[in-house]
This record gives structure tokens, C-alpha cells and sequence, in this order.
């Protein structure tokens, strides 16, 4: 690269398939640094440097509106690609096995066992800023203090990690905890897939240094 010359930005793809703030998706991901992009289209998806999937609401009608955008394949193909897909909110928790809200059972993505279910807490929803208990070898919060905030909205999360793993060859995934109530999955880390319950996108500085943190291993 010639001196001076600036390295081309990381094309990013916000997921829309109607069930998420794609705007603020679109606006914190450009304020560090990535060519941006709002789309539904499958090949577009399929060929972005990163795939943003937000998500709010019910878990059941997330699940719906993606597969009805054929979400499922497209997440699955890019990560039998090795290629980063970030889920966010409820598009986190469409990653694991299952969902129940209100008494409806919906299947997920099943990248990860475990189930979506309401928090055990005094307060629900769980909406405001809370700390996270990161790994030591996070990359997701590299460069972020201990007892910085991140923006949190939501009355189901997962409430017990259930993948082990047992080959020593295997590298197990970096899960992130917070507590409301009682501890559960703030976020995660497994290999081209990352996710997290929080809205990094509405939590200021530290939010802007996890996107950027994402950006890095593309």
C-alpha cells in the first residue's frame, strides 16, 4: 500500500428481513468505519465482508421473518464459509435451540443449544445500562474497561450455557455474562460467529469500540 493511502472499509451488510433497527445498525457501523449497507438480498448478503442480523420483538415472529427472507440459509452458508455473522438483541438469541415466550416454544437457529426464556428477576423487562463479566482473552471487548456500561432491553435471555466442550483440538466459545435478577448470556464468541444480548449500537463509546472490535477481524 502506497504511503499515505487508506485501506479500503469493510463491507457490512445490516440483514433486513423486517425485525430489527437497521438505522441504527446502519449509522453506528458507518461512524466506525464500514461501507454500509441495508438489504434483504441473498447474494449481497451472502458476499459482504461481515453480516449484521438485529432483531427485536418476539422470538417466534424473528423466526419467521427470517426464514420467510431465507435468513436461515444465508447464516448458516456463511458461516460453513467461515465467514463473521454478528447477531444482535433477539438476533442473538435466535442462535440457540429454542425460544419460549408466554408459554409458545419456537425453534431457532440452533448454533447453539440452550433456551430463550424469561428472566427470573424483580424488574422485567431489563432496560438500561449494565455491566458485562467479559473473558480475560475477549476480542469482542478488547480495549473496554471492566466497569463499562452497555445499553440492555429485553425480558428474555439465555439463562444457562449448555455446550460443553471436550476436544482438547476444539476452541471453546467465549461466552460473556451479565446479571439482572439472576446471571445470564450478554454475549459470545465462537469463531466467525459473535453475538450479543446488548445493543451495542445504542451504547456509546464502549458499543462504538465493540463494533470496532468486530470490524478488525474482518
Amino acid at each position: 500500500m502506497t504511503a499515505g493511502a487508506k485501506k479500503a472499509a469493510k463491507k457490512v451488510v445490516v440483514f433486513d428481513y423486517g425485525f430489527g433497527n437497521v438505522r441504527s445498525a446502519e449509522r453506528a457501523l458507518a461512524h466506525v468505519g464500514a461501507d454500509v449497507e441495508i438489504t434483504r438480498d441473498y447474494d449481497r448478503a451472502t458476499a459482504a465482508d461481515g453480516l449484521l442480523v438485529p432483531g427485536v420483538g418476539a422470538f417466534a415472529a424473528c423466526m419467521k421473518g427470517l426464514r420467510e427472507a431465507r435468513g436461515d440459509w444465508l447464516v448458516g452458508r456463511r458461516l460453513a464459509g467461515g465467514r463473521p455473522v454478528m447477531g444482535i438483541c433477539v438476533g442473538m438469541q435466535i442462535l440457540f435451540g429454542r425460544g419460549i415466550e408466554h408459554g409458545v416454544e419456537a425453534e431457532g437457529l440452533d448454533e447453539w443449544p440452550g433456551t430463550v426464556e424469561q428472566l427470573n428477576a424483580p424488574v422485567v423487562p431489563h432496560m438500561g445500562w449494565n455491566t458485562v463479566k467479559a473473558p480475560e482473552d475477549s476480542q469482542l471487548f478488547a480495549g473496554l474497561d471492566e466497569d463499562a456500561r452497555y445499553y440492555f432491553v429485553h425480558s428474555y435471555a439465555v439463562r444457562t450455557w449448555e455446550l460443553e466442550v471436550t476436544n482438547p483440538n476444539i476452541r471453546a466459545p467465549k461466552v460473556t455474562w451479565a446479571t439482572h435478577g439472576e446471571p445470564f448470556v450478554a454475549a459470545v464468541e465462537n469463531g466467525p460467529l459473535w453475538a450479543t444480548q446488548f445493543h451495542p449500537e445504542k451504547s456509546g463509546d464502549a458499543g462504538a469500540q465493540l463494533l470496532r472490535n468486530w470490524l478488525d477481524t474482518l
